[in-house]
């Protein structure tokens, strides 16, 4: 189990009920950095999996893999075979000699975005899933799960953010309880309870004080949590990578309705998107792909919003072009 792990438990007991039903097949949906990952190592040293699958447990990080062909070289050689020249029939030909087996395979998206990649990814998938005693977990950005499985139901929903309470029992594990609790909150506040904004931002908090990190993100913003070298540690990379997805360049005008919704904290409703004549001609295609790609989300007062951490990272990166927003300025005068 991951040593900070709050707020997943209910996620956690809902996959473990699935392992009752024999071997699942799972899919872990959400935003970057939302603690897919995370999520899916508590299911792999869960004592329970352990007892059931022993050794043959496999977690492969797929994000290496930009193509289908690169996948399976990739499962080849963490099997620690010897690549055959069907690598895809050795890899079936391997797991169907063996015990029950869990196969997690994580951040699956890079292959399965890839353009020409996605009808074998699935292809590759349902191989998989024929075997009856392989359990298959995957990780994805994203709300969409793949075709050609029959995903075990009832579905996982895509993560949300953090709980509040989970949010900051995370924060004071990794910076401790020294700090002023409105500074805590104020923090929170702007990572907007994203598992992995909390683990950076309180890494930094740790090492700086909260004072500190308050009058640096002034200025720097998402960048300020934005050195690391991969998406785990780097969050302006986290939230490029999704930003920059082929799901969402396929879609003219995503982007730019990506940045109009960072420059709403209230977010917009279905209303106000089809009354407010924007020159994206396709909003609620790009509000879709958007949903599709947990970029946005719905709130509970059924507006389309977007996290902070996004709000930020768009209006620093790509800020609106004033003519998608001027539109929306003028209908609210006109109210």
């Amino acid at each position: 189990m991951p040593q900070i792990f709050h707020g997943r438990e209910s996620e956690l007991s809902d996959i473990l009920q699935l392992f009752t039903q024999g071997a699942p097949r799972i899919a872990i949906l959400g935003a970057g950095g939302m603690g897919k990952t995370s999520l899916a190592r508590a299911v792999l040293h869960h004592p329970d999996i352990i007892h059931k699958h022993g050794e043959c447990r496999i977690f492969v990080a797929c994000d290496v893999a930009s193509t289908m062909p690169e996948l399976v070289v990739l499962i080849v050689n963490y099997l620690g075979l010897k690549l055959a020249e069907d690598p895809t029939q050795q890899i079936i030909h391997h797991f169907e000699n063996r015990p029950p087996i869990l196969l997690i395979l994580d951040n699956l998206e890079t292959v399965w975005e890839s353009p020409g990649s996605r009808k074998e990814t699935e292809e590759f998938l349902a191989l998989l899933a024929d075997l009856k005693h392989l359990a298959l977990i995957i990780t994805m950005r994203g709300a969409e799960r793949p075709a050609q499985v029959r995903w075990t139901r009832p579905f996982l929903q895509p993560l949300s953010p953090l709980a509040h309470d989970a949010a900051q029992k995370t924060f004071i594990d990794i910076a401790g309880e020294i700090h002023d609790t409105n500074d805590v909150h104020k923090i929170l506040h702007l990572t907007d309870n994203m598992p992995l904004a909390i683990d950076l931002m309180a890494h930094l908090v740790d090492s700086e004080g909260c004072a500190t990190v308050l009058s640096r993100w002034d200025t720097e913003k998402t960048s300020l949590v934005s050195d690391g070298y991969e998406r785990g540690s780097n969050l302006d990379m986290s939230i490029a990578l999704s930003i920059s997805s082929p799901r969402v360049a396929s879609v003219s005008g995503t982007k730019d309705l990506l940045g109009l919704l960072s420059m709403l904290p209230d977010g917009i409703s279905d209303l106000e998107l089809r009354e407010s004549n924007f020159p994206i001609h396709n909003s609620f295609e790009c509000k879709a792909t958007l949903l599709r790609t947990s970029l946005a989300y719905y709130s509970s007062q059924k507006r389309l919003k977007v996290l902070v951490p996004i709000q930020e990272y768009m209006q620093r990166h790509h800020p609106a072009q004033l003519s998608i927003v001027e539109p929306l300025f003028q209908h609210y005068r006109d109210l």
